[in-house]
């Protein structure tokens, strides 16, 4: 019988193609692995980043919160002495007219009763240069 015919060829090559085989998945496991390694570290540095920038936001984040809690503190502050201020100045006014007018009760009158025709004709007058616009 010959040695070298296609049966002992084939025979013969099957362990060899098995190992082939079996290196070639060792190969690719040890590809995966180190995929995996790499992928893992990678995963590891941007976690690490992650934190860093958290880290540093956050207290950014603070800090403007806490800005502007203290722009809106200041502007209440403002606008209540504002309120403060012109309440002040409208009771001054209402306790000069309520002098005057205790103290000049007819020119009072007549002054309210000007003031009040000049109102009128000031209305008058702008309601009729309404109509002629149309």
């Amino acid at each position: 019988m010959n040695t070298n015919s296609p049966s002992n060829i084939a025979r013969d090559a099957v362990p060899s193609m098995q190992k082939t085989s079996e290196d070639m998945m060792n190969s690719a496991g040890k590809a995966i692995e180190s995929t995996r390694e790499h992928a893992n570290q990678a995963l590891d540095k941007a976690e690490n980043k992650v934190r860093e920038l958290r880290g540093s936001v956050d207290p950014m984040v603070e800090m403007l919160a806490a800005k502007a809690q203290k722009m809106a503190r200041q502007s209440l502050d403002v606008a209540s002495e504002a309120k403060e201020r012109a309440e002040k100045s409208l009771r001054h006014a209402a306790d000069a007219t309520t002098r005057y007018v205790s103290e000049q009760p007819m020119q009072s009158v007549l002054i309210a009763a000007a003031v009040g025709a000049a109102v009128a004709l000031l209305v008058s007058t702008s309601r009729q240069r309404n109509q002629n616009r149309y």
